[in-house]
């Protein structure tokens, strides 16, 4: 536990004293809540949708976790190139434990980006269903966050340069995000998109998110909250599998 505790630790402080990763990593949501939000929302009013900004925040929200989570695989890479790794490697501690520790720090990084997210998308006119949903909204960020913190880090276990995990994440994470129905509804989508997303990991994630802040979900919660779960589990195992192969 304590070796958990202090990876856990490492990660967060190194998130806190990164401003510039910090006001980066907000740049893009707030792009796409502005220029989509208010750009397209006329059109998607017009259509008998609603508002626009308030259907795509939960979706914005859960953008910038699965980009923080998946990205944080990169400092493994970057550790095992200067050797930072290796330190951590040598020390009287099983693996997994190192491996969870930075998946959870990991995770709470990315969970804290989207909590700022959600505060600047109330700046922006986003107006919650019910305060009630905040905080259950936060717990599915967090299973979010887990979730694509141990498929970058099971990712980045296997590479050793980051110019392939930048080929590699890009490829994963732009399908993942524009499939999931973060931009667009999935009810009414052709059945063969549908289809798809409902293999998107992410699709649950955003769906739950939904449900809590706006009322509003396409998939059972319980199904929503099973995914999540499941994946994680699974992602975790194969990080864990492939983080205790490394060799340093």
């Amino acid at each position: 536990m304590k070796a958990i505790y202090i990876m856990w630790l490492r990660e967060v402080k190194r998130f806190i004293r990164s401003k510039s990763r910090i006001v980066g990593a907000l740049g893009q949501p707030i792009l796409f809540l502005v220029a989509l939000g208010y750009g397209l929302g006329p059109v998607f009013q017009k259509a008998g949708q609603g508002n626009y900004l308030e259907f795509i925040a939960p979706g914005i929200i859960g953008m910038s976790i699965i980009f923080t989570a998946i990205f944080n695989g990169m400092q493994i890479i970057w550790d095992r190139q200067f050797g930072f790794l290796k330190e951590t490697m040598v020390a009287p501690v099983s693996r997994t434990s190192i491996m969870f520790g930075r998946t959870l720090g990991g995770a709470t990084v990315a969970a804290m980006q989207g909590v700022l997210v959600l505060l600047i998308a109330i700046v922006a006119g986003f107006r919650p269903v019910s305060v009630f949903g905040l905080l259950p909204a936060v717990v599915a960020m967090l299973l979010v966050a887990f979730l694509f913190s141990a498929l970058g880090i099971a990712v980045a276990s296997k590479l050793k340069d980051m110019q392939g995990f930048q080929l590699i994440m890009n490829f994963l994470v732009m399908p993942l995000f524009f499939l999931s129905g973060a931009l667009f509804p999935l009810g009414d989508v052709p059945a063969a998109l549908l289809w798809i997303a409902r293999f998107d990991p992410l699709s649950y994630g955003v769906d739950a998110l939904r449900a809590f802040l706006i009322g509003t979900a396409t998939f059972p919660l319980a199904l929503d909250a099973a995914v999540l779960v499941g994946v994680s589990a699974v992602f975790l195992w194969l990080g864990a599998r492939f983080f205790s192969e490394i060799e340093v």
